[in-house]
């Protein structure tokens, strides 16, 4: 490594260490560090702007907008009251019923969206049962973080697999002859909400309730409106899911999907009782997508000095020797650095890492697979990890009027990522990785 190498090495690590302590707000962390290489010359302006993916960041803001038009159609709302319905007033069955929602969301909607969606209608439901806010609304930002990788529109890091491996909507479903992200990580959740249960909800009581007195919007109040998302958003993922067939790119399938639904709510007016798209514009996570911007930039700089492809020759001989053996240690080793580190820049960094070794000597599909699920299931242990645990957190702590331990959220936390992480890497095991060990 020559001494650029080194200064860019120091660079992103210092900006990662920026994001960890949160001393500075995280999107002017990575910006800072994008602005350092640049002054540096370890990347020109230009080149910055090309490291974007800019599909990937077409996907997420064309999907925002939906799930933001989605929030507002009353069906988040609906479909709590029907789980305090399904459940029968049991508080330990409303929790998996929400969690269940909130990881169903997920797969189509990012999952701070998904908090925001739900929490609000969760916490008046909790104080009908007498039940502390904490366990509900954590168990709900679990959910929604975990499912997220299941498929290909819930979050960014099946995006930047898409972005580096060139993973398509469908094989996320199935790929290689073989089951992949969404029915392992579906059997995973069901099993980890089962052992969930018997944790901490199974002996919670039954209460009696009045449903029309809690005060809960149970209807949808304007059917046109939620139908002409709900349609349109169907039409944009099956779009996304015959993407090779359309022969365009993801982001500007779901650009269309977003900017035709806009034009049709505007069309239609008052009619559709839709809010303004600049009340929708509003509402997105701006700051999120500057970090994400910033993130492909500080990652495509250690690709361009060549520092990625050093770290996959220093790990090479590990995955050539013995495969199944690399495979866990790449596992078990993200599952606590992502519990402390943003996972969003851990799993790009280790995406490109792996597209660097010898695919001939070491198989990709079953690492990049394994280091998704460790990179998202991990994330749940810290806020750190997981932005959306830390909106959770907020809002847990804003409802209960103070504030929550460490240990509190620990007592949570780690058992929810310990039982999902243990599952998933056996059930992954199996069908990926030992079928390709040599």
């Amino acid at each position: 490594m020559d001494a650029l190498s080194w200064m860019a090495a120091a660079v992103f690590a210092v900006t990662i260490f920026l994001i960890i302590i949160n001393v500075i707000d995280s999107t002017v962390a990575a910006l800072l560090g994008v602005v350092t290489m640049v002054w540096m010359g370890v990347m020109t302006e230009t080149e910055a702007f090309g490291l974007v993916d800019w599909n990937v960041m077409a996907i997420l803001i064309s999907i925002w907008i939906i799930a933001t038009y989605f929030g507002k159609t009353g069906i988040p709302s609906w479909l709590a009251v029907q789980a305090l319905r399904l459940s029968g007033g049991r508080a330990g069955l409303l929790v998996m019923i929400l969690s269940t929602l909130a990881g169903a969301i997920s797969l189509f909607v990012d999952n701070v969206v998904v908090i925001l969606m739900l929490a609000p209608v969760a916490l008046p439901l909790a104080r009908a049962l007498k039940m502390p806010a904490t366990p509900l609304i954590l168990m709900i930002g679990f959910s929604a973080n975990f499912m997220g990788s299941a498929m290909l529109l819930g979050d960014l890091p099946p995006q930047m697999l898409h972005s580096v491996a060139g993973a398509e909507f469908m094989d996320f479903f199935y790929h290689s002859g073989r089951p992949s992200s969404f029915p392992i990580l579906t059997i995973t959740f069901a099993i980890t909400l089962a052992a969930m249960y018997a944790y901490g909800f199974r002996s919670r009581g039954r209460q009696q309730l009045d449903i029309d007195q809690l005060g809960i919007e149970a209807r949808i109040p304007s059917p046109l409106f939620a139908t002409v998302v709900i349609v349109w958003f169907l039409l944009t993922v099956v779009g996304m899911a015959m993407r090779q067939m359309l022969g365009v790119q993801l982001g500007f399938i779901a650009m269309t999907g977003a900017i035709s639904l806009v034009l049709l709510l505007e069309l239609l007016g008052k009619r559709a009782q839709a809010p303004a798209f600049e009340e929708v514009l509003a509402e997105l996570d701006w700051r999120a997508v500057f970090f994400y911007i910033a993130l492909f930039a500080l990652v495509g700089s250690l690709e361009k000095a060549h520092l990625l492809e050093s770290l996959a020759n220093l790990i090479r001989p590990i995955f050539v020797e013995n495969y199944a053996l690399g495979a866990t240690l790449l596992y078990w080793v993200t599952v606590p650095i992502v519990g402390i580190v943003e996972h969003d820049a851990y799993i790009l960094t280790f995406l490109h890492t792996i597209k660097d070794l010898d695919g001939n000597l070491v198989p990709h599909w079953p690492l990049w697979w394994m280091l998704l699920w460790s990179g998202t299931l991990g994330s749940n242990l810290t806020v750190a990890g997981a932005p959306a645990l830390y909106v959770a957190l907020n809002i847990c702590q804003g409802e209960e009027q103070r504030k929550i331990s460490l240990r509190e959220f620990l007592s949570w936390s780690i058992p929810f990522v310990l039982i999902s992480t243990l599952v998933c890497y056996v059930i992954g095991m199996l069908i990926w990785v030992l079928p390709f060990a040599k």
